[in-house]
């Protein structure tokens, strides 16, 4: 079922616009949790003037996935700064505040843990996609909330169905086949840190830290895009969703002759 109003003309992109998409999303997919936005700052105090910014309480750090998930779950806004992450952590170099130190890049970090040898690690940590490090801070959103006038990325999660039906949404007008990276550990890095430098849309299977400490669910899985592609996503789920394709998926039976469903789902509507 789908009450969303349908998209006529494009509309400019500003924070309104896409707090209307992420609303659409939302009872399109019927999400969990509040889609949520990034925006990086070369400039602290241009971050520190976005409304309603909350700081971590000085001398309190947190990995960024506890920040995401304070965000989506919450609703909080945050504005993160390096000072805000733990120092022994990838978390700020994914992001742009800084660059890897040594004893990451080296593989001496992960070594023995992670991977058998320092090789392995090193080969892990050259491979991680990251932003340039230029920036000053981090702020991070609801969408919901147009705080970030406008976000670099969107982000939401969902289970594989609603990931499937996104990704139908964005190739509904104009297809494209997409292929996602797995880092594996730190896979952080294939989605708000691959979305962030290459500003592309980012499918990535949340890693063990993702859902030990920023509490993500099993069958939770982590979308990232630029707004330009949650508006055609979500032009294209209002377009399957006409033709009967909607989430959730209603189960058509693996003892049932097919014939009859797939005449409704793949046959043309022209």
């Amino acid at each position: 079922m789908n009450d969303a109003p349908a998209l006529t003309e494009a509309p400019t992109l500003d924070a309104r616009a896409i707090a209307d998409l992420a609303e659409q999303l939302d009872k399109l997919l019927r999400l969990r949790t509040f889609p949520i936005g990034m925006k990086l700052f070369e400039d602290k105090a241009a971050m520190e003037a976005v409304p309603g910014l909350r700081r971590p309480p000085k001398g309190k750090t947190f990995s960024t996935c506890q920040l995401v998930t304070q965000s989506r779950m919450a609703g909080f806004t945050l504005g993160i700064t390096t000072e805000n992450v733990p120092a022994f952590s990838s978390c700020s170099s994914v992001i742009g505040l800084d660059a890897p130190g040594e004893i990451y890049t080296s593989g001496r970090k992960m070594e023995g843990v992670w991977f058998e040898t320092r090789e392995a690690a090193a080969a892990h940590q050259a491979q991680m996609p990251r932003v340039e490090p230029k920036y000053a801070g981090l702020a991070i959103s609801p969408l919901r909330s147009a705080r970030l006038d406008p976000p670099d990325v969107c982000l939401f999660y969902g289970n594989p169905a609603q990931m499937i039906l996104f990704i139908n949404g964005l190739q509904w007008r104009n297809y494209q086949r997409y292929d996602f990276s797995i880092t594996g550990e730190s896979a952080c890095a294939d989605s708000w840190g691959h979305a962030l430098k290459t500003r592309k849309v980012s499918l990535s299977i949340p890693c063990f830290a993702e859902r030990r400490y920023g509490g993500v669910a099993d069958d939770e899985m982590l979308m990232a895009c630029p707004p330009e592609d949650l508006l055609r996503a979500v032009t294209g789920l209002q377009g399957l969703s006409k033709a009967g394709l909607r989430y959730p998926i209603m189960p058509f039976g693996p003892q049932a002759e097919p014939a009859e469903g797939m005449a409704k789902s793949y046959a043309s509507k022209s």
